[in-house]
């Protein structure tokens, strides 16, 4: 059924028809209203049975969620930014034991300075924490992908994060076509746990493991993911057979057949891009740009050969490795390894600055004349970069970055010089 609905909502909306058992909430912008729906669909009895626990912190909804997952329950949460910093910890174990717990990450920036709009660094900050990670482009995108997290969160017995852009996905009112409930059922059988605590077969679950066997199930963790390449598409091909759409799977190209420049991106920002692609396109530019679902696991096989046949690459990313780079790039380099072609690495859009067109045409005219720098941060203000670092560099005492930028660019009225 197709209905105009906001992104966050359609989330809500998808979870439920999952059947989760648990459910652990905690508010955090920009995912606050996933977790208020899901409340309302437990409060009204449309949602039946689940319990919906209200924790006291995101480290709480975690802990909660894998107390709940190892007792045998479907287990869904949800956080952003420094709430899934907060629950780290919790995130490592979550993965650790195996336990197929299914969480909305609505990426947004991770402070200081304060942030609450989007880049993709809270989810790069956990990319070695074991757990999948799944990428959507748009609102039905995210919907279906979360229906397809849990049939592969609980076939391979590990967690899923569900990654869908902050305020640009959760906040945006789209037509999506929201599944019926027997559709759902249909695709996802009832939750077999691997694992269950039962009073009738007592077992341990998260027993400490020394040197002797650490190594060993760690290796296991990365044993699975590497499986997960394998089921990620077949869960996505059967997706589409049954709800007659494509969605999700490792990666997906638009315009690369013949593409001698292919962009790599992740999220939201795809959709900029082929309007982007196609315009360029028009003007007789050999264009394409490669959308990753799946981030972890990387797909270096899938990556590779949709790339091997371009010229140059340019890895169009909403977060970077402070002091090094490219995050995405690294793995895309990888999958590289051995071609020659030219590579870029554009860092664009941190803590929610607009990717424009405009911007992008600029970028990659550049990138088409191999003029652009190997690593390039577009639209960056480099008039009050420099001017901070002059500051820096004559005071001793230069104040608080954040504070004098935002005095630079008259957001801060100021009588420093």
């Amino acid at each position: 059924m197709f209905t105009q609905i906001e992104g966050s909502q359609a989330v809500a909306e998808a979870v439920g028809l999952c059947r989760p058992e648990v459910i652990c909430a905690y508010p955090i912008s920009p995912q606050t209203h996933i977790v208020e729906g899901l409340g309302r669909l437990v409060k009204s009895g449309s949602l039946q049975p689940c319990e919906f626990i209200n924790v006291e912190s995101e480290f709480a909804a975690m802990s909660v969620a894998i107390g709940a997952c190892a007792a045998g329950a479907r287990t869904y949460t949800a956080t952003a930014s420094q709430g899934l910093l907060f629950m780290c910890e919790a995130v490592y174990n979550a993965s650790g034991l195996g336990l197929p717990i299914v969480m909305t990450v609505a990426n947004r920036a991770i402070g200081a300075p304060i942030n609450i709009w989007n880049d993709h660094s809270d989810s790069m900050s956990q990319r070695d924490s074991g757990w999948i990670q799944l990428f959507a482009e748009n609102n039905q995108e995210a919907l279906d992908l979360h229906i397809q997290a849990f049939k592969l969160a609980e076939e391979l017995s590990m967690p899923v994060m569900v990654c869908m852009d902050g305020f640009i996905l959760t906040h945006a009112y789209e037509s999506v076509d929201l599944p019926a409930q027997a559709e759902v059922d249909a695709f996802l059988p009832p939750y077999e746990p691997r694992q269950v605590l039962d009073p009738d077969e007592p077992v341990s679950i998260g027993a400490m493991v020394g040197p002797e066997a650490f190594m060993e199930v760690r290796y296991l963790a990365h044993a699975k993911q590497l499986t997960a390449l394998g089921v990620i598409p077949r869960i996505a091909e059967e997706f589409a057979q049954r709800f007659g759409r494509a969605s999700g799977g490792l990666v997906r190209g638009y315009r690369t057949e013949d593409a001698a420049t292919i962009v790599v991106a992740l999220g939201s920002v795809v959709g900029t891009l082929k309007d982007t692609i196609d315009e360029l396109r028009s003007d007789g530019v050999g264009i394409g740009v490669l959308g990753i679902q799946s981030y972890r696991p990387f797909p270096i096989d899938a990556v590779r050969a949709a790339l091997q046949g371009a010229r140059r690459v340019v890895v169009l990313e909403k977060s970077f490795s402070v002091g090094l780079g490219g995050v995405v790039s690294t793995d895309v380099r990888l999958a590289l390894s051995g071609l020659q072609l030219q590579g870029y690495t554009v860092v664009a859009g941190l803590g929610g600055r607009a990717i424009t067109k405009a911007s992008l045409h600029r970028m990659l005219r550049a990138a088409l004349a191999d003029t652009l720098a190997p690593l390039t941060f577009m639209d960056l203000d480099w008039r009050i970069v420099n001017r901070q670092l002059e500051r820096e560099a004559q005071l001793r005492r230069s104040g608080p970055i954040a504070e004098n930028l935002l005095r630079d660019v008259g957001t801060v009225a100021s009588k420093v010089s």
